[in-house]
């Protein structure tokens, strides 16, 4: 039999991975505001292995509108620009020699409310997510019931996952409303 507090601690952990992958989900959505961030789905060929590009070069936001990248090899120039071209991140870099600057040009209104809906599209996965953590903990107390556990510990342990769902939704709204105000400042 398994002990309904290890149902729980289960359950809880699928919630905690539900939020912190909307976390890094929205992380990498631009708000308007350069962040390094943004670049961490792009590979570049490194001797022949695709390399993130943070462990290539230096990544670093100067400003609110400016990503730098600095190549620690100069020959890498083109292959980074080539890869931030390639990739869909919308940005065009430009180049001096040693450093290459991507603007982050500011979203208009229309690019705003499709970010916002990318969001909550982002933040909806998450919630089912935490609802089938949830679904899937209840059905395994419920089981447990045959297994020899009272039906009055399997109410109170539902209830218990209940709060976890809950409290992990909550945490979700929090994330994506604070993003979305985010995208939503001009």
């Amino acid at each position: 039999m398994i002990e309904p507090k290890q149902i729980q601690a289960d359950a809880e952990e699928m919630m905690q991975s539900a939020v912190m992958y909307l976390d890094d989900a929205l992380a990498h959505i631009r708000a308007g505001k350069a962040s390094p961030r943004l670049l961490d789905p792009i590979r570049i060929d490194y001797y022949g292995a695709l390399t993130p590009l943070a462990n290539v070069a230096t990544v670093t936001t100067p400003d609110a509108r400016t990503i730098a990248i600095q190549p620690w090899e100069k020959k890498l120039i083109g292959d980074i620009e080539r890869a931030i071209i390639n990739s869909n991140i919308g940005l065009t870099p430009s180049n001096n020699g040693e450093v290459i600057r991507l603007s982050i040009p500011p979203l208009t209104e229309e690019r705003r409310k499709e970010l916002a809906k990318q969001c909550k599209a982002e933040a909806e996965n998450a919630k089912v997510s935490v609802r089938t953590a949830r679904r899937e903990a209840i059905e395994t107390l419920k089981k447990q019931i045959k297994e020899g556990l009272s039906e009055d510990n399997e109410k109170d342990a539902e209830g218990e996952v209940q709060k976890l769902h809950d409290k992990y939704i909550r945490d979700i709204d929090e994330v994506y409303m604070k993003k979305e105000k985010e995208i939503m400042t001009v």
